[in-house]
């Protein structure tokens, strides 16, 4: 199985950005998380990080026909892009939407989700174990 994995903007800067919200867990952090559980679920993870949204919606487009699931923190692009959401429904395959915070209890404007509704499901509030969790539902519902 071969998941792919992309963060949207600002998340290359965690460790260092607003703390008391995403942590001080770093971006390195992340990365070894998702490196260690492709190792223990026994699939092949790719990890992509962008601060421009052109290049994530290329990035999903290219997942077709070579990824079996897609774990997005689409970060600060999940409250406005109607382009990641029309290419994550373009390559029709399963993903899993990522926030290491709680949205739910944020500002109202992060209520709102686009790309999560092209989303089997959505993980929000457990940090970098979000990502975890995600790798193994989609591992489960293959």
């Amino acid at each position: 199985m071969k998941i792919l994995v992309i963060n949207g903007p600002n998340i290359n800067m965690l460790g260092l950005r607003e703390p008391d919200i995403y942590g001080k867990q770093s971006f390195a952090d992340l990365l070894a998380l998702l490196e260690q559980t492709a190792q223990e679920e026994s699939v092949d993870v790719e990890q992509f990080q962008s601060n421009h949204e052109g290049t994530i919606v290329d990035k999903i487009q290219s997942a077709y026909g070579c990824f079996d699931g897609i774990v997005i923190n689409p970060a600060a692009y999940t409250h406005t892009s109607v382009a990641i959401l029309d290419a994550l429904k373009a390559v029709a395959i399963p993903a899993v939407e990522v926030h290491i915070s709680d949205v739910d209890s944020r500002e109202s404007f992060r209520q709102i989700s686009y790309a999560g509704l092209a989303c089997v499901k959505t993980i929000k509030g457990q940090g970098l174990e979000g990502y975890r969790q995600a790798i193994q539902y989609l591992k489960q519902i293959r």
